[in-house]
């Protein structure tokens, strides 16, 4: 367990959960030259004490990591309804896996190798995210509605022709966009920036990803589709009229 520059409280605070010391010193200059305070764990058991003892801002959190997995630890970290934000570091190119942990509560992911840049920019954007009080509907039940689809942004019910519909968070999100912006054709690049927050350096994957997931729960078995592709733009969502 080590921590650094525990003598300003006015500092944001980020864990750094990485199990190769050349990258956790790399970060560690970094992150303390832009005015973070950072706490190091070079394994998920030592990383869930960390967090466990202490109130982190944001955590970095490799996916590969002995003694608790990364994947794991972020299960754990869910499981103690914290919000705190987590962007994965991960060699791992698959996007089931950056799924995976997209949808256990990951606020972000970065593939290795990173430009050191790009990963300052994505944390202070989930850092600015994370600071946004969204106000409480003072409406209990209000429903958006279009065609057969329903939804309640209060309890996040979703009915398909009066069939309830299981979705994963970000799965609802997406779907929430969609109906939001219905016979509007967004591209790639609007989804991403909207439904994850910020800007996604052009890894528009996911977002086909999702919509392929969406489409498996939403228009399965019924005989309007809602969810269409706009070749060459990105999608609607739209009735047959």
């Amino acid at each position: 367990m080590d921590l650094k520059g525990v003598n300003n409280l006015s500092k944001e605070s980020i864990l750094i959960v990485e199990d190769e010391e050349k990258i956790v010193r790399l970060l560690e200059i970094e992150l303390d030259y832009e005015g973070y305070e950072t706490g190091k764990a070079l394994d998920g058991i030592e990383a869930f004490d960390m967090f466990l003892s202490q109130k982190w801002d944001l955590i970095l959190l490799d996916i590969m990591l002995p003694g608790m997995s990364g994947i794991e630890l972020l299960r754990r970290i869910r499981g103690k309804s914290s919000v705190v934000p987590i962007i994965l570091l991960t060699a791992k190119d698959s996007i089931e896996d950056k799924v995976s942990g997209l949808d256990l509560g990951a606020s972000d992911y970065i593939t290795k190798p990173f430009r050191m840049e790009e990963l300052l920019a994505r944390i202070r954007a989930v850092l600015r995210m994370s600071q946004i009080t969204i106000p409480t509907s003072p409406i209990d039940d209000e429903w958006i509605q279009f065609s057969d689809l329903r939804i309640n942004e209060k309890t996040r019910d979703v009915f398909r022709s009066d069939l309830e519909v299981s979705l994963t968070p970000k799965e609802y999100d997406l779907l929430l966009y969609l109906l939001k912006n219905k016979r509007q054709v967004l591209d790639r690049g609007q989804i991403l920036e909207s439904v994850w927050g910020y800007d996604y350096y052009g890894d528009t994957k996911i977002v086909d990803v999702y919509i392929r997931y969406l489409r498996k729960k939403i228009d399965a078995n019924h005989e309007t589709a809602l969810i269409h592709t706009v070749r060459g733009v990105g999608y609607v969502l739209k009735d047959a009229t």
